[in-house]
């Protein structure tokens, strides 16, 4: 995450933002540039946007990439990598999503900490959230938090395994179609 570019309230970054050429998160008055990503993140989180879109055609959720905004609350907006929502209202809008059911992070080496701790608080804050899914392409960890029928989330290691479930969206990874591709590519930072 980068430094603090400047401060604003919510209505005045939304305004902001959607004028501007590249991504910024709002955290609780705060707004910060999103700097760009890796070849490898791109390609992980191009593969699970591309699979989950297949699993969806016909079904009443839609997915989502990178470029489009998650509000929680009055107080923050994020990027998520991916996000799929049911929520009608959701289906509706253009810029700004409330009720996802699923997000995807690809986590990389400067933003892993920051996914798994002050993210993942401030997403479970989302009422419509079942599945918070983190992937890790440099390790290939694979990090599923479902929430429960009494609110809390649980923590599922899908690390090694064939594939696993969205059990909120009815669909299925597999971690082969998840990395596809990485092994191909040599090296590189």
């Amino acid at each position: 995450m980068a430094l603090p570019q400047q401060q604003l309230s919510l209505a005045d970054y939304l305004a902001w933002e959607n004028e501007q050429d590249e991504r910024h998160e709002y955290y609780r008055g705060e707004v910060f540039a999103m700097v760009g990503v890796k070849r490898i993140h791109g390609l992980v989180t191009g593969n699970v946007l591309f699979a989950l879109r297949q699993q969806l055609k016909g079904k009443s959720g839609q997915v989502f990439g990178p470029s489009l905004k998650v509000q929680i609350g009055e107080d923050m907006v994020f990027y998520p990598d991916v996000f799929v929502t049911c929520d009608a209202a959701d289906l509706r809008t253009d810029y700004l999503f409330r009720a996802p059911t699923v997000i995807v992070e690809v986590l990389s080496e400067s933003t892993r900490g920051y996914d798994y701790d002050t993210k993942f608080a401030a997403y479970r804050r989302l009422p419509a959230l079942r599945e918070y899914l983190l992937v890790d392409p440099e390790n290939r960890r694979v990090d599923l938090f479902r929430r429960g029928e009494n609110g809390l989330f649980t923590l599922y290691d899908y690390t090694g395994a064939e594939d696993f479930p969205l059990e909120a969206i009815a669909c299925r990874l597999s971690l082969a179609e998840i990395f596809d591709g990485i092994e191909a590519i040599p090296g590189g930072d």
